[in-house]
This record gives C-alpha cells, structure tokens and sequence, in this order.
C-alpha cells in the first residue's frame, strides 16, 4: 500500500529550454495515424503562399493522442467558461486550419 502511495505523489520536474520556450506558431496541423501511432504535423500556412513547411512533428501513441485530446477539451471547457465561447468562422469552402489529413487530398 505505502509503495501506491508514493507512486501517486511522485512529482516530475520539466525542464523548459530557452528555444522551446519561445514557441512555435501553427495555423494548420495534418494529422496522420496508423495502427501504432499518430503523427501531428505542425505548419504555418501563409495565403498567397504556393507551399507550407512544417515546423513540428509529434509522434505518440494512439493512447497518449487520446489524453491530448480529453487534455484539450478539458482545457477548453474552462477557457470558455471564464472568456466566452471561441467561435469558429468560415466552415465553408475552402477549409483552412487545424483538419484531419486525406492522403487523397491537395493541401495548397
């Protein structure tokens, strides 16, 4: 029991390198899976613009994607509580931020 107990409270310390820190800005994220994991790519799409580059790409696990996913709506339930509701306009044609990956699609 008291080995439970210390599993429970155990604290990790992470560390924030000066670089990662700064950040990285994304407009679109293409989001690939296959049965072992999911693939995020992180970019900034510029109009005008005939091509993207990604800037980041994360790798987990299908079960990890699916607590950054609850971790996100979590997250967003309560900064909608406390700011209002985050409206997404122009759902229309052509779709243009954070979408699901079709390998049969054009991306710009």
């Amino acid at each position: 029991m008291e080995k439970n107990k210390e599993n429970k409270s155990q604290q990790i310390n992470i560390e924030l390198g000066e670089k990662e820190a700064e950040g990285i800005y994304s407009n679109l994220a293409i989001i690939t899976h296959s049965p072992a994991e999911f693939i995020i790519d992180f970019t900034r799409v510029v109009p005008g613009a005939p091509k993207a580059k990604v800037h980041a790409r994360i790798i987990t696990t299908p079960q990890h994607a699916k607590m950054l996913l609850k971790a996100l709506q979590d997250n967003i339930t309560k900064f909608e509580k406390r700011f209002g509701e985050i409206n997404i306009e122009g759902q229309g044609s052509p779709q243009f931020g954070f979408t699901n990956f079709n390998k049969d699609e054009k991306i710009n």
